[in-house]
């Protein structure tokens, strides 16, 4: 029988292994989770609390996903991908030591559950910026959508099995089997052969990297979208999880197992989605898919805290689950189809700091509000919260407009300067003169609007644009780069929209020469030897 197209990327012996150290690392997040959580409902009673574990969880990943990104981007990503995990073993073996020696309370469980968290903000950029480079791109969608199969497989099994240690021997065992999950992890991920690519220019500096990861997201209209997309919806949806070892008990005959199950069929409900993606994405739209699932995900979630019966609560967390994985995958693959290789580290991990921010800032308003008034309150106005904010946005889409194509064209070289100029030295000055027909001002104004926001994506400080007070029709752009080696780093990262853009504008220039182009150095003046006028 013909493979599924869902499963076509696992014929790629790279991404499947990949694919499978993903799903060993998962298991390690999700058991870790279920562990802790359900530690400190024995630890303490204090909704805010419980609720700080999901927190404590994710705010790493809110402060350091960016500087993750960068060195994703400008180190060995191979090498990179398999020290997360080395750090996530070495807190699985720290919690298990304290465990059993019962030396853990609730703040030290909260610290080490934060530390947990770090591995999770340092391996996950680097894990969406490898797919692309080993997959197709017509194949894009599926290996996200299996990625998210990977995550909520994690979510059936994990919970399963930290349940089951739990109830049969105690946390304690759960944090060991995650050290010895995070080993083999490693161990696969090190079997990778990755081809690192050549550059005669000299590797990017850690805090330019992140400057130029954040300016692209700032001219990037339908990066912006998502991200504010991802953020609300996780503020929503971490109503119900960061409360759902309290629903769970509060259900008639709750207890560890059923808060365990509940997980496992968001997992299950996940899955199931995800296999019928390829055939659902040929007739909804991904906005559609964003409008549709954060609906039902509110309207599941009020369900199972308003009926708080168990043979209601498992299949609406089904509905819940495959609501989660379809807006969660379409804005994820929205934000990859958004990203050109070189940024897309940096450009993930700004996605997964908005992800996660909204995981932390739901998990603790969401949790004050249930210690302020109860745990259905809370669910509930979490609910309302996310579908107020859905309609108050609904002018915002996804899919507003053509993709942009960054498939990278070759382009000349830079003439060599007249002047011996250092790879560091700058700011860098190009100017660009154009002449065209004053009648058309106003359409040369949208193109240059649109330059604008792709000079600005591609690193440059700052841009303008200026027209001549003696001749009308003459035009000076200008941009400013930060030194020589980042000018000339534009010409690897010029693009096919780049190319596309360029030829707009020469069709506005008049005269038989391209625009006139020039290159200033920035010069440093010695201002000690001046006087005072």
């Amino acid at each position: 029988m013909p493979t599924p197209a869902a499963l076509a990327p696992l014929h790629n012996p790279v991404f499947r292994g990949l694919w499978f150290a993903w799903l060993a690392a998962n298991l390690t997040m999700w058991m870790n989770d279920v562990a802790a959580a359900w530690l400190m409902t024995s630890l303490t009673t204090n909704p805010v609390m419980v609720a700080l574990v999901q927190t404590a969880s994710t705010l790493p990943v809110f402060l350091l996903g960016i500087p993750s990104g960068a060195m994703s981007d400008i180190v060995d990503r191979r090498r990179y991908f398999a020290s997360t995990q080395l750090w996530v073993l070495f807190v699985a073996l720290l919690l298990a030591l304290l465990s059993i020696l019962g030396a853990l309370n609730a703040p030290l469980l909260l610290a080490l559950t934060a530390l947990n968290g770090i591995g999770l903000a340092m391996r996950w950029p680097v894990f969406a910026a490898i797919v692309p480079q080993v997959v197709e791109r017509e194949h894009l969608s599926a290996a996200l959508a299996l990625n998210g199969i990977s995550m909520n497989l994690s979510r059936v099994i994990g919970p399963v099995v930290a349940g089951a240690l739990i109830s049969l021997v105690n946390p304690a065992a759960v944090f060991v089997l995650n050290a010895l999950l995070a080993a083999v992890a490693m161990l696969m991920i090190l079997r990778w052969r990755s081809v690192q690519e050549t550059s005669p220019l000299p590797g990017e500096r850690f805090v330019g990297a992140m400057r130029a990861g954040l300016a692209f997201t700032m001219q990037s209209p339908r990066l912006k979208v998502v991200l504010l997309r991802i953020f609300v919806f996780f503020v929503q949806a971490y109503g119900l999880v960061a409360l759902l070892p309290l629903v769970a008990r509060q259900l008639h005959g709750g207890g560890p197992a059923t808060f365990t199950v509940m997980l496992s069929c968001v997992g299950g409900g996940a899955i199931a989605a995800a296999l019928f993606f390829p055939n659902l994405r040929a007739r909804f739209s991904r906005d559609q898919f964003i409008l549709y699932g954060t609906l039902v995900h509110a309207a599941f979630s009020v369900l199972i805290v308003v009926v708080p019966e168990i043979w209601v609560a498992l299949p609406a967390m089904v509905i819940v689950g495959m609501a989660w994985i379809s807006v969660a995958n379409s804005l994820t693959l929205s934000a990859q189809m958004a990203l050109p290789d070189w940024i897309r580290a940096r450009g993930m991990s700004i996605y997964q700091t908005a992800l996660m921010g909204g995981s932390a800032a739901g998990a603790l308003l969401w949790g004050q509000v249930a210690d302020w008034t109860s745990v259905r309150t809370s669910v509930i106005a979490a609910a309302v919260f996310g579908v107020v904010a859905l309609l108050l946005t609904l002018r915002l889409r996804i899919e507003n407009g053509p993709e942009l194509d960054f498939t990278p064209v070759p382009t000349r070289t830079l003439p060599e300067p007249a002047v011996p100029i250092a790879p560091h030295e700058g700011p860098v000055m190009v100017t660009l003169e154009y002449v065209i027909d004053p009648a058309r001002a106003a359409e040369f104004a949208q193109v240059m609007q649109a330059t604008r926001r792709a000079r600005l994506r591609q690193g440059a400080l700052s841009w303008g644009l200026f027209r001549d007070s003696a001749e009308a029709g003459r035009y000076i752009e200008y941009f400013v780069d930060e030194n020589w080696v980042e000018h000339q780093r534009r010409l690897v990262r010029f693009s096919a929209s780049d190319a596309a853009l360029r030829a707009q504008r020469l069709e506005f220039h008049l005269g038989p020469e391209p625009p006139l182009l020039r290159r200033y150095i920035a010069e440093t003046l010695d201002t000690r030897t001046e006087s005072a006028d």
